[in-house]
């Protein structure tokens, strides 16, 4: 083969760059259609479903008739699952992270239960409803409750927070972890005082945005047995539920178009919960950035 002369390299540079060019002008074309789609759907329930909100419909039961129909106990129960799922999820999974990143031995099966947390992040939404069905449903005996469904949703978003926590804690600079070992510091006093408070803004960044996930969940929900149509508020965590995205789905289901435009009502007030936590994610993160720089 003959040797390369600066000609062939500088042949093979602008090819690089055409290529590179052309790749990431479709890769933006790409972005700017899912964009656009996304827009234009959000804009069509907006128009769809604007004129059915009001109080009536924040404060009145399903129905079969639709101009009596609202989402109170869709959104009692949605606060509800969330509610439970945080109290379940969130302690076990920061506290996971914290004794695999700070306490376990590095190992063959650290290494192991690391690979599997990152594949369970990736298992499809609906299995974990088969597992709560056949776990807490049947074998634990909670039937069709709210404790039911937020232990499966806690299945579900454990994996992300814990990942969140893990990668928040990585982010720590090690100097910070030597220097209070070496004044003396047990190692939950350093856990305790220096990395939960500097890791703060990462880890509620994940959980809040695991909770966005699973309040927006239907699939495990429905395997479970949570139910479409509820006139009433769950007093109890073992009281029967539904939640916004069951209701969207029943009444997405009907043929009548009057039932389509109240679903389309409830998909705002659902969007507009998920950019509210996700909104308050941001603003907790900043909070503590500059908490921790002061």
């Amino acid at each position: 083969m003959p040797p390369a002369t600066p000609a062939v390299y500088s042949e093979r540079l602008e090819h690089r760059r055409r290529f590179g060019v052309v790749m990431a002008s479709l890769f933006f074309l790409a972005t700017l259609l899912s964009l656009l789609v996304l827009v234009t759907l959000i804009v069509d329930v907006v128009v769809t479903g604007w004129s059915w909100l009001d109080a009536d419909f924040l404060t009145s039961y399903p129905s079969r008739f639709a101009e009596r129909a609202g989402i109170k106990s869709a959104l009692v129960g949605s606060l509800w699952m969330i509610g439970l799922t945080a109290l379940v999820a969130v302690p076990i999974g920061v506290a996971s992270a914290l004794y695999l990143e700070e306490y376990a031995a590095r190992g063959w099966f650290f290494r192991l239960v690391q690979v599997n947390i990152a594949n369970l992040a990736g298992v499809p939404s609906i299995l974990y409803g088969m597992l709560g069905l056949a776990l807490f449903v049947r074998f634990a005996g909670m039937g069709r409750s709210l404790l039911a469904g937020a232990f499966t949703m806690a299945l579900l978003i454990l994996p992300v927070i814990i990942i969140s926590t893990q990668e928040a804690l990585r982010a720590l600079p090690q100097g910070l972890r030597e220097s209070a070992f070496a004044l003396g510091a047990t190692r939950w006093q350093v856990i305790r005082s220096h990395l939960l408070p500097m890791a703060a803004p990462g880890i509620l960044t994940g959980v809040i945005l695991s909770l966005s996930r699973a309040i927006g969940e239907t699939a495990p929900l429905i395997m479970i047995g949570a139910l479409t149509f509820v006139a009433f508020l769950p007093q109890s965590v073992m009281d029967t539920f539904t939640v916004l995205p069951i209701q969207i789905f029943n009444w997405t289901a009907r043929p009548q178009a009057e039932f389509h435009e109240l679903a389309a009502a409830a998909i705002i007030v659902l969007l507009v919960l998920l950019m509210g936590m996700n909104l308050s994610a941001i603003l907790l993160r900043n909070y503590f950035e500059k908490y921790r720089a002061q």
